[in-house]
């Protein structure tokens, strides 16, 4: 079945409709309206997670949070509610993920020896460590840190995606001070990318801000996926070392 096209004034009627009466009919309706906007943001997110988690189970976890958002959208606050249903399917969706162990252990204490290495380097140096130095410092090969690399997107997409987008969540419920931390940590974020490697740099602004995929920033930079990839993982445990120490 085709979906209705509604009018901002008809869209404006039904949301007024449903604060007044909290009709099941109602919200079944907007639920339609705005599903492809699951399907938007769990695609989004299952491009840079690794093939053994499904898409399907994003979308899963990601209705639950439109859900959420058509119980605390409020029209009067002027935010539109494509914004603040994103955002609330996006942090539903990382609850789900955090919340299962997807790591194994040994490759999990590894990525937290790797990210602690990063930080400390960087902190000591005053730029981006090269592979070879983290390498030396792990006392592994450039291969083996190559590998490792290749395993742990799952640990470096998740954190960002909170902070990277510049519009803060619309609900009654927010915290002042909480805003207040968030700003904070995109300002630190956006000094932190300022100093990242020029590629790396590059990856973030085209995957975080233009919002392209790890295949159309390939076919820009002329690398492989998988090498982008790598290059998104790198830049991440950087701006979460960043976040970590605040010596920005």
């Amino acid at each position: 079945m085709s979906k209705k096209a509604y009018s901002d004034s008809e869209l404006e009627n039904l949301w007024l409709i449903y604060r007044e009466t909290r009709s099941p009919e109602i919200r079944e309706e907007i639920v339609h309206i705005y599903l492809d906007l699951v399907n938007i943001v769990a695609g989004r997110l299952a491009i840079s997670l690794p093939s053994y988690i499904e898409k399907d189970e994003l979308i899963s976890c990601g209705f639950f949070g439109l859900l959420d958002a058509i119980e605390r959208y409020e029209p009067s606050r002027g935010n539109k509610f494509e914004t603040y249903a994103s955002l609330r399917i996006r942090g539903s969706i990382i609850d789900s993920l955090r919340s299962k162990d997807w790591l194994p252990t040994s490759l999990r204490q590894k990525i937290k020896k790797y990210e602690k290495t990063v930080a400390e380097l960087e902190n000591s140096l005053g730029r981006s460590a090269k592979d070879e130095e983290i390498a030396e410092k792990l006392e592994i090969s450039l291969d083996d840190l190559a590998e490792l690399l290749s395993k742990i997107n799952v640990s470096t997409v998740i954190p960002l995606e909170e902070y990277m987008k510049t519009e803060v969540a619309n609900t009654a419920q927010n915290n002042p001070f909480e805003n207040i931390e968030l700003e904070e940590a995109k300002q630190t974020l956006a000094k932190a990318i300022n100093i990242l490697p020029d590629k790396e740099k590059m990856v973030v602004t085209l995957y975080y801000y233009e919002e392209l995929t790890l295949k159309e920033i390939s076919l820009i930079l002329k690398l492989s996926e998988a090498r982008v990839s790598q290059l998104h993982t790198k830049s991440v445990i950087r701006l979460k070392g960043a976040l970590a120490n605040k010596t920005i």
